[in-house]
């Protein structure tokens, strides 16, 4: 079953609702395609600060699957605004349910301040949730009616966040180039149709990159720490990150770090060396060659799974 299907399926027997408002965007050529048999890995480099290192070449890089090394036959970096680097596809997950009610001025202060800044993107994905989900997708000229539509969400019900992710997930499969996906929540989820482990296995098979925003604050310790693990979990497995910011002066550091990654990262594809299309889980290994580079760090998602056909 693909995971669209396996989507509809679970949805539909849990009787969760799901609302789409479509938004008009502009045709784009895409800067980077992934073909059928290509692996397609977004790659980010820190330094020992944490800060991007941007100066890296295909050489630099070594990659490797279930062992073996494989020859890179795409790489490209740069601002996507520049227009060095692939089209750049950008989705914001904003929790409107009933435990964000102590944080829901700050989660859209954070979304509008974060989109705004993404002059590169190609298009704009806003999926504001609570017991259902909702999801509308807009253009750059759009963004207007995007910053309205944020705005206007009112907090009520449960948090179907898993449910949420996985419907942004499904919408943004077919996106040639890099997608990344912002999530703004506290991190509960209490209405999902889908389990954690399930949702893990579909974010192990898409190309998104996820940067996730707990709003924690207004927890107790002892119920902000499992909400921080898992949204550290959702995050890492894409090669992402998790942030905790304590107030909106904070926020300003966490747009400057995801802004300059974003802008830094490297897309790197290869053809698999393993031509079966069995459908299996396949380690994939970044490593970077270049002399004196042991100080520097590298976040990438830890594989894919391959192609099936029966």
């Amino acid at each position: 079953m693909t995971p669209a299907r396996f989507l509809t399926h679970v949805f539909a027997a849990a009787g969760i609702a799901l609302t789409a408002i479509p938004g008009p965007v502009a045709p784009q050529v895409p800067a980077f395609r992934a073909g059928i048999d290509l692996v397609n890995v977004g790659v980010t480099v820190t330094d020992r600060t944490g800060g991007p290192v941007a100066d890296l070449g295909r050489e630099d890089f070594e990659i490797r699957e279930d062992g073996r090394a494989q020859t890179i036959s795409y790489f490209l970096a740069g601002d996507p605004a520049a227009g060095a680097a692939p089209s750049l596809h950008v989705g914001v997950l904003l929790d409107v349910s009933e435990s964000m009610a102590g944080e829901i001025g700050f989660a859209r202060t954070a979304a509008i301040k974060f989109l705004n800044a993404l002059e590169g993107a190609a298009d704009m994905t806003v999926v504001d949730f609570d017991t259902e989900v909702r999801i509308a997708r807009f253009s750059r000229d759009d963004f207007p009616r995007l910053v309205e539509r944020i705005r206007q969400r009112k907090v009520s019900g449960l948090t179907a966040l898993y449910d949420a992710i996985g419907v942004y997930l499904d919408g943004a499969s077919d996106r040639d180039g890099r997608t990344i996906m912002l999530l703004y929540t506290d991190g509960g989820d209490t209405r999902s149709a889908l389990t954690l482990s399930e949702l893990m296995d579909l974010l192990k098979a898409s190309n998104v990159t996820v940067y996730a925003i707990g709003s924690l604050t207004q927890q107790s310790l002892s119920g902000r720490q499992p909400q921080e693990r898992v949204l550290r979990q959702i995050a890492e497995v894409t090669g992402g990150q998790a942030f905790f910011p304590v107030g909106v002066k904070e926020l300003d550091k966490v747009y400057e770090q995801v802004l300059a990654e974003l802008r830094a990262q490297y897309t790197i594809g290869y053809l698999s060396t393993n031509d079966k299309r069995d459908g299996t889980w396949r380690k994939v290994d970044v490593k970077i060659s270049r002399p004196g580079a042991r100080g520097l760090r590298i976040r990438a998602r830890k594989g894919y799974f391959a192609p099936y056909k029966p």
